[in-house]
């Protein structure tokens, strides 16, 4: 029966290093595009410094027990891979996000991984000091897996997945599932626990990705509204048919005829020149009664 438990143990264990590898190699995608663009602008490398002090505390712990040799294993694999990452992307970062990296570094591979081992060696001793590098693994194992959250709540917000790989979302919540029941069947709390928390949010991330895999995200509705109207302002407008006034020139003609002087008509010839000019001498207008007058004799 032990026999059994320990090959179990063991199997859970080769498992949960091949898939938490898979896991480490997920971003190569990542640094190729940066590689191709000559540039880290847009990435952001704190998530690979938090793998890789995550990485370095677990290796403490394990170095502290007697029986997690999977978990170093796996731990050294991860620091080199996050380290390569630190390299290439510091190599490849602006300024300004090389600075703000390098702070990061400083604050939490240097200062904190460095006053957790010196004060756990100074103050604590055999046992406890296990216990003690357990707790702060399995809480900082907790911050790590509550990390998602911000992504779920922008899935929500913009109903989009484009943010949250499925593939990556499937290794997380199998790596969870792998490394709970192997910390179960070890007897180590420090290393089920968190697992949970993790299987947890793995599920919810599946469920949001099948939520909203097939709906629009709402940023773009937006723009495609927006290019909707920018497409109706830039229609040609026809303009509608005016009511036009008709103008009476009956009366102009009439009031024209009966004027003392006709106006002098010219034509033009093709260079401007005035060739033909008729004038007409202007005749006076004679009263012809409409009715007789009678002269008494």
């Amino acid at each position: 029966m032990i026999s059994n438990l320990a090959h179990l143990t063991l199997a859970f264990g080769l498992l949960g290093n091949f898939v938490s590898f898979m896991v480490y190699i997920s971003p190569m995608p990542t640094f190729y595009k940066v590689y191709k663009k000559k540039s880290s602008e847009g990435f952001q490398s704190a998530p690979y410094v938090v793998t890789l002090f995550s990485g370095m505390l677990w290796i403490y712990y394990a170095l502290l027990k007697t029986n997690a040799m999977l978990i170093i294993t796996i731990n050294s694999v991860g620091c080199l891979v996050q380290t390569f990452y630190i390299c290439f992307f510091l190599f490849y970062a602006p300024k300004k996000a090389r600075i703000e990296s390098m702070k990061l570094i400083v604050l939490l591979i240097v200062v904190g991984f460095g006053l957790i081992v010196v004060l756990t060696q100074f103050l604590a001793t055999g046992v406890t000091r296990g216990i003690i590098v357990g707790w702060i693994c399995l809480v900082f194992s907790i911050c790590v897996f509550l990390a998602p959250l911000g992504v779920l709540r922008q899935v929500i917000k913009t109903k989009s997945v484009e943010f949250m790989p499925l593939l990556l979302s499937v290794a997380l919540t199998i790596s969870a599932v792998i490394w709970f029941f192997y910390g179960f069947l070890l007897g180590d709390v420090n290393i089920a626990v968190p697992n949970i928390l993790g299987f947890t949010l793995g599920i919810i991330q599946l469920i949001l990705y099948f939520v909203y895999k097939n709906k629009k995200p709402a940023m773009s509705k937006k723009m495609v509204d927006f290019d909707e109207k920018i497409d109706e302002m830039e229609k040609p407008k026809i303009p509608e048919p005016q009511e036009h006034n008709i103008i009476n020139v009956a009366p102009l003609i009439s009031a024209l005829i009966q004027s003392d002087l006709l106006p002098v008509v010219a034509t033009l010839s093709k260079i401007g020149h005035e060739d033909d000019c008729v004038a007409i001498e202007p005749q006076p207008v004679r009263f012809e009664p409409s009715h007789c007058i009678e002269v008494a004799a």
